[in-house]
């Protein structure tokens, strides 16, 4: 698999050029279907299903994951039955106004909602127990996809000629991709993940995935939360794609790519210094927030 790595020219910063080199690793191209980082995390694990002879995935998921609708390729590319718990009972008559959702059913996922107080508790063993008897066996999958065998394949993501780079940096969710890219690493890098959550938490996630301390989490540029956003954030979003051609998505890229541009404004990187950004997909999400960027009347993010 050849990803590209596409350097960015820095017109915002006049002042840095020849002193910080950024380039972003194009996962958002690869993959059919699933792709970005979705793609890593569901390699090995699909391949172990498929050696456990498992004809049911279950797996957690929002109303506009990007986690979930990759999963919901795996029916329709193995012909593996998938099963998504969703948060939200409220969302049982809206899947054809979910752009996600939508076409998630479309690939063939079977849906079951539940309330925001059960998802709390999705991987408590009373729950887990009553899916087992309402569904039979399955395999599961954490919410985001993250476990072990999600963490090794995204240490795939880097490769011998990103050596180069100084500074790491990608979008953290729950923490698999991110400590895929720690443990594949050299000792000279420097990898940074930009937390689209609100909270300090992420850090003890990602130390129990990772034996290596060349790492840190940023936690001041999640915009309000998880697929919170603001008017700053989309116009930053915007000027992005019209600056470099490369389209972010809200929940998770355009919150990363935010926070590296501030940390070069507040000279952050030293320099003669070199950054790689991961891209790592969930365009689809885009088609949901402006919808809901329409109804509140904001800006609308432009992906044209």
């Amino acid at each position: 698999m050849v990803v590209l790595n596409e350097k960015i020219n820095l017109n915002s910063f006049k002042e840095n050029e020849g002193s910080v080199l950024l380039s972003v690793k194009r996962e958002d191209l690869h993959g059919d279907g699933i792709s970005g980082n979705k793609l890593r995390k569901l390699k090995y694990n699909i391949a172990e299903a498929i050696a456990k002879g498992c004809t049911k995935i279950l797996t957690f998921g929002g109303a506009y994951s990007n986690h979930i609708l990759a999963a919901s390729y795996v029916k329709k590319q193995y012909g593996i039955e998938v099963i998504g718990i969703i948060r939200g009972e409220e969302l049982i008559d809206k899947i054809e106004e979910n752009p996600t959702l939508k076409l998630a059913k479309k690939n063939g996922m079977q849906f079951h909602f539940v309330s925001r107080e059960q998802y709390r508790n999705k991987m408590s063993s009373d729950f887990l127990i009553e899916l087992k008897d309402k569904f039979g066996d399955f395999y599961l999958l954490p919410e985001g996809g993250t476990n072990k065998l999600a963490v090794k394949g995204c240490e795939e993501i880097l490769t011998v000629s990103d050596n180069e780079f100084d500074f790491i940096c990608c979008s953290v969710g729950t923490g698999g991709t991110v400590a895929g890219l720690i443990n594949s690493s050299t000792e000279n890098q420097k990898v940074i993940g930009f937390s689209a959550l609100k909270g300090d938490f992420l850090k003890d996630d990602v130390k129990a995935l990772v034996t290596k301390s060349n790492w840190e989490i940023q936690t001041d540029y999640h915009f309000g939360g998880y697929a919170k956003i603001t008017p700053e954030l989309i116009r930053f979003m915007n000027e992005f794609k019209l600056e470099t051609g490369i389209i972010l998505d809200p929940i998770y890229n355009g919150k990363m790519m935010y926070g590296i541009y501030d940390l070069m404004k507040k000279g952050y990187f030293p320099k003669n210094t070199s950054i790689l950004a991961i891209h790592t997909g969930g365009l689809q999400a885009i088609e949901g927030m402006n919808k809901v960027l329409q109804k509140k009347r904001m800006p609308l993010i432009n992906t044209k």
